[in-house]
């Protein structure tokens, strides 16, 4: 008995997965299908690693051969209630039950193996739920192999020692997991429309903010105080070049200082020239949201600095090194700093990467369009810390735009859209760069009528944020409730044991009994 099972609970026995294949099941890889051998007009459905979800068959993919091809091939015809096991990520290992029951038209990928119990009667459920529970799929992980493409070969998962319980309690453990998780899902389900009408809610909240109509009240009362659109991009650009002027003459002063020690260090690098960027036309802003007197559409660039990317350096937990902010410490608009890793630099690669309150790191690259985009206003106690290089620094021009009321535009709708069109890609990784983010149009007021703004949004979105988080939190915890009860369950904790069970080790020795000297037969296509 291996180390892992020595506890076994009364009547279970340990085996792999060929001890519970009896006669007329099979344990096999799918089949080796090549592009040259795919037919769309074909009848046989081709199984993909995307069809195969974590405990459920997803039913994406839309591969086919023919039938004649699948006969010179020798392809195994799948079953209903066969297991697939994805032999490659993500997860590694996860398995499903196969639900479709047309004999003679589904077949798989060599990298999906294929489980059939055939007449040992082992509840096919109880396995699926075991190979997809924590402590099988750490065993899985700890076999895989591949440098870039990591999988696991069906040698090494033939080797993995399974607990087996009596064939009635199997039965039992399953109707308790199903039970346990219909009640789980219920609660999820409700927390993921909670999630659905906080989104709607909070997108209501800035449609309204960012076409002036929470400040209209104030505008009436303020007229005094409103600028034109010409006024304000007139000082906008002012501003901006003022800004350009500045940071010249400090460089200036910082090559002085340079020179005057010896140039022993790095050259103070040059303030890089203000990006040319072009006014808004009426054709691209045609369709947006008529601003009211006093607004205007803008392009980013003109209210921030050059955007910096992140440090390309290699980083890993060991502590006592520089903070390096990555992806997932982006979170609900605020830094969360938990699971931060770290890196050392030299002192001019902190210069370039440091992070001052009232900066913005945004995500530019994601597997996910819907997180590209996605911002983190840093605060005073985030500022020790650098940023990798999948994020990229924006630092707002305080005179021109506060920063709060840039990070909400930025999750606006209107923002949304204008980003994800332009980070939507084909390759299956999703990027913005920084010339797409300076060319980004956002409605901008004036900074007076801001501050009124702000205001609300100070409001009701931290509001929403933290709502968001707390539903973020509990969706955690119900994972890890479902990865608990498959760990008693296959401790044999989940369900009393009854003595009057037959035991496992019968079972499995009148498996053994009927398969003798004969090979698992394998399913052909009907003629």
């Amino acid at each position: 008995m291996s180390a892992e099972l020595n506890e076994l609970a009364d009547g279970w026995v340990e085996c792999v997965i060929e001890d519970v294949v009896g006669k007329g099941g099979i344990f096999k890889d799918g089949d080796w299908v090549e592009s040259k051998d795919q037919d769309p007009n074909g009848d046989v459905r081709l199984i993909q690693l995307a069809d195969i979800g974590d405990g459920r068959f997803l039913d994406k993919s839309s591969r086919f051969l023919t039938r004649s091809k699948a006969r010179e091939l020798n392809c195994t015809f799948l079953r209903a209630g066969d297991i697939l096991v994805a032999r490659m990520p993500d997860p590694l290992g996860r398995c499903c039950i196969f639900p479709l029951d047309e004999d003679g038209r589904y077949v798989t990928v060599v990298d999906i193996c294929a489980i059939r119990f055939g007449d040992s009667r082992v509840n096919a459920k109880f396995m699926m739920y075991l190979i997809n529970s924590p402590s099988i799929r750490g065993k899985i992980s700890a076999l895989q192999s591949g440098s870039t493409r990591k999988r696991i070969s069906r040698g090494n998962l033939a080797t993995i020692p399974l607990p087996l319980p009596p064939l009635n309690e199997q039965h039992r453990i399953v109707a308790k997991i199903e039970t346990l998780f219909s009640e789980l899902d219920k609660g999820i389900e409700s927390l993921k429309t909670a999630r659905e009408q906080l989104k709607v809610y909070r997108q209501a909240v800035l449609k309204h903010a960012f076409e002036g109509k929470l400040t209209a009240k104030w505008r009436e009362q303020n007229k005094d105080k409103l600028e034109t659109p010409q006024q304000l991009l007139a000082r906008i650009q002012q501003e901006r070049q003022a800004r350009y002027q500045q940071k010249l003459q400090e460089w200036q002063v910082a090559v002085k200082m340079w020179e005057e020690n010896g140039k022993k260090e790095n050259k103070p690098g040059k303030p890089k020239k203000l990006a040319a960027l072009k006014e808004t036309s009426e054709n691209e802003t045609r369709n947006f949201p008529q601003l009211p007197v006093g607004w205007t559409y803008v392009r980013l660039g003109l209210l921030i600095e050059e955007p910096t990317y992140g440090t390309s350096k290699k980083c890993s937990y060991d502590s006592g090194q520089v903070g390096v902010l990555r992806i997932p410490n982006i979170s609900h608009g605020a830094i969360d700093s938990s699971n931060l890793k770290f890196a050392s630099f030299e002192e001019h690669e902190v210069k370039a990467l440091a992070l001052a309150k009232g900066d913005l790191l945004t995500i530019r690259s994601n597997g996910s369009v819907s997180l590209v985009g996605s911002c983190a206003l840093i605060a005073e106690e985030d500022t020790d810390f650098l940023f990798a290089g999948y994020l990229i620094r924006l630092r707002p021009n305080h005179d021109l735009v506060a920063p709060f009321f840039l990070l909400s535009v930025l999750t606006s709708h209107l923002l949304r859209r204008q980003i994800e069109s332009a980070a939507k890609s084909t390759s299956g990784v999703n990027n913005i760069n920084t010339g797409e983010i300076q060319n980004l149009i956002v409605p901008l007021p004036s900074m007076v009528e801001q501050v009124e703004l702000l205001k609300f949004l100070e409001i009701s979105t931290p509001n929403i944020a933290v709502a968001e988080y707390e539903i973020e939190v509990q969706l955690k915890k119900s994972e890890v409730l479902r990865q608990s009860i498959l760990k008693k369950a296959f401790s044999g904790k989940l369900v009393p044991q009854d003595p009057n069970d037959e035991p496992a080790s019968a079972l499995l020795a009148r498996i053994h009994s009927e398969r003798a000297g004969r090979s698992p037969v394998k399913t052909r296509v009907k003629e």
